[in-house]
């Protein structure tokens, strides 16, 4: 996996982009630490990469969800407390 700096970023990037064309992937730094990933797309692919990516996301977040709830012992909980918990966390939303 190629690490990019941002500054690369702005003085190289036509350099970047064709290796991010060769690479495939890329991960943009800033001061050190990774802040974004790059990926090389088409345009024929673009719904089905940006989809593909939430996808991603979402199956993530499930996953951490779920074992949190277990090393919490939330999985043991009933109905009532389930939907006491749901609104619980809607009330705290800066909407809610």
């Amino acid at each position: 996996m190629k690490f990019v700096t941002i500054r690369d970023l702005r003085s190289k990037s036509r350099q970047i982009q064709n290796d991010l064309i060769k690479l495939k992937e890329m991960i943009l730094t800033s001061n050190g630490k990774p802040i974004a990933i790059m990926m090389a797309i088409s345009e024929d692919s673009l719904e089905e990469s940006l989809s593909a990516i939430r996808r991603s996301r979402v199956t993530s977040s499930v996953t951490e969800l779920q074992i949190r709830s277990v090393k919490k012992r939330k999985h043991l909980i009933n109905l009532r407390e389930i939907n006491d918990e749901i609104k619980k966390a809607r009330s705290e939303r800066p909407n809610g």
